[in-house]
């Protein structure tokens, strides 16, 4: 496989500096891509920067995934309008294993392979690092005039942050170019992946490289993801969509991708997956042949979310999804564990009744109508029952005088009561 041809038809590729395919295809190549460490978990935001970590390893070459401990610190300028949040080092190396245990999935950091992943965090060869050196050594290869010409700096000094670019942000471009000279002096790293946001910063590494060493470094940036209506990619009403299932659970991010429009699907199927040319051409043309089926969602759901969560992850969120809208899905709604169950039922109406009272049993008339406000009379509950549209746990209940027991309780304390084909109620039992 040749990285430059894959990525090229995926629509992977922004920009390119001279020279990048050339030594790409003359020796196998290390390269590296920076990760921001302020969270313990990658967000989708992410995912387009570690496709291409991944399609550079499975193409023969080396990846190196750069967590930024130092600058992770400061803050940087590009597209942002304020600064970051500081870290100490105890949360930054809490966050890099964490990090590092999802880009596993991703990424071979562990075989004999010359080409293996590494891991690198720029705090192990910043912390020590004097200001006075740093100033002597890097600061006086760049002049101020081509650090106040990059994009980045422009945008924060025309106006877009309401405080301004503070001198630590300013001074961003140059650690995080002493990254790239510091990993083509220890590591032979010739070649800095980013966003597009990032050309600037990357720029001045391979300028650094240049202007200190006399070397010749690269760069290569993937375009910012964007969606069709203009919206930010990989941000919902709740926040970002995590990789970790702490934080989005592995049926939301599913939905997620389930619900990408038409016009994204088949662009992110490119992005997001391995799936081949031909492959996402079926796709789109079975999609075209059949819209309402939404075969090209329905694929990039699997894919992305298998590969992120696993196949069993996958087979639960595609059973959760069903729930809602299959009469034959007890078992499943009963193999939820607790958070997908809140998920599949996030904006059902819910009423809080008691544990005690439901160990010894509650008839079904008085759970529904007096110690919760499914029904509005007894009256009302009874008639529905008797003609077959009242269900417990997605259990019809046939007979008025049932009682309902503690042993019905989902995860210990929930039951699914439903009114007809499209009402439904949670009750929580505290």
């Amino acid at each position: 496989m040749d990285f430059i041809e894959e990525l090229s038809w995926r629509g992977m590729i922004h920009t390119m500096m001279p020279g990048t395919e050339d030594q790409l295809r003359k020796e196998m190549t290390t390269a590296y891509l920076g990760i921001d460490p302020t969270a313990d978990s990658l967000h989708i935001g992410h995912l387009c920067g570690v496709m291409m970590l991944r399609h550079f390893q499975r193409c023969g070459h080396k990846p190196i995934a750069l967590i930024g401990g130092a600058t992770g610190m400061i803050g940087d300028p590009s597209g942002k309008s304020a600064e970051r949040n500081l870290l100490d080092e105890a949360t930054l190396r809490h966050n890099q294993e964490a990090i590092k245990n999802q880009l596993s999935r991703f990424l071979d950091f562990d075989s004999d392979a010359p080409n293996r992943a590494e891991m690198v965090n720029n705090y192990d060869w910043m912390k020590n690092y004097s200001f006075l050196d740093f100033a002597r050594e890097i600061g006086k290869h760049i002049t101020v005039n081509y650090m106040m010409a990059k994009d980045s700096v422009q945008k924060r000094l025309n106006g877009e942050a309401r405080d301004g670019l503070s001198f630590t942000e300013f001074t961003y471009q140059l650690l995080q170019g002493y990254d790239f000279m510091h990993l083509y002096q220890t590591k032979d790293c010739k070649l800095q992946l980013g966003g597009s946001d990032q050309w600037g910063n990357i720029t001045t590494g391979s300028e650094l490289i240049r202007r200190t060493l006399g070397g010749e470094a690269f760069a290569l940036t993937c375009p910012l993801i964007t969606k069709a209506d203009g919206g930010k990619f990989g941000k919902t009403e709740s926040g970002n969509v995590w990789l970790d299932a702490r934080y989005t659970s592995p049926y939301k991010f599913y939905q997620f991708w389930l619900n990408v429009s038409d016009s994204d699907a088949e662009k992110y199927l490119k992005i997001f997956t391995f799936l081949t040319k031909e492959e996402i051409e079926a796709l789109a043309a079975e999609h075209a042949g059949n819209p309402g089926g939404r075969a090209l969602q329905k694929r990039l759901a699997k894919e992305v979310t298998e590969m992120v969560h696993g196949a069993e992850a996958y087979e639960t969120a595609v059973a959760a999804s069903h729930i809602l809208f299959a009469a034959d899905t007890a078992d499943a709604l009963r193999r939820l564990d607790e958070k997908t169950l809140l998920d599949v039922m996030e904006g059902v109406p819910q009423f809080v009744i008691s544990a005690q009272e439901l160990k010894e049993g509650i008839p079904v008339l008085e759970l529904l109508a007096t110690k919760s406000g499914v029904f509005s009379s007894k009256g009302e509950a009874r008639k529905m029952i008797q003609g077959g549209g009242v269900s417990i746990n997605k259990e019809k209940i046939s007979d008025p005088a049932a009682a309902i027991t503690a042993d019905s309780l989902l995860n210990g304390k929930y039951l699914l009561a439903q009114r007809g084909k499209k009402n439904y109620f949670l009750l929580k039992a505290e």
